[in-house]
């Protein structure tokens, strides 16, 4: 993968997180700057998703760690948890709101 696969994939599940947070209705904030998408919840607890672009994986800061997760079979994969980056997003954004989200 090049460098603008790279951002042309991370730029997709970026779009893809923020209408998923959208669409949802849940009291989350989220602002990007640059590589760095911060997802701010109501006890202002956060999430900070970025793209790091010399390793070519996508990095995720929240309450329960840091996961790094690199572009397997069109998916992007967490290198510690098998688990794919949006079923984390959604897992860990719940962890951070306290409750149970309707995830459209």
């Amino acid at each position: 993968m090049n460098e603008t696969e790279f951002h042309q994939l991370v730029d997709v599940q970026m779009q893809i997180i923020e209408e998923m947070i959208d669409d949802s209705g849940a009291d989350i904030d989220y602002e990007v700057s640059g590589n760095v998408m911060t997802l701010e919840f109501e006890d202002r607890s956060q999430i900070i998703i970025n793209r790091q672009e010399p390793m070519k994986e996508i990095w995720l800061a929240s309450k329960s760690g840091g996961f790094h997760f690199s572009y397997q079979q069109e998916q992007w994969i967490c290198s510690k948890t098998g688990v794919e980056l949006i079923a984390m997003v959604k897992q860990e954004c719940e962890k951070h709101a306290e409750e149970e989200i309707e995830w459209p």
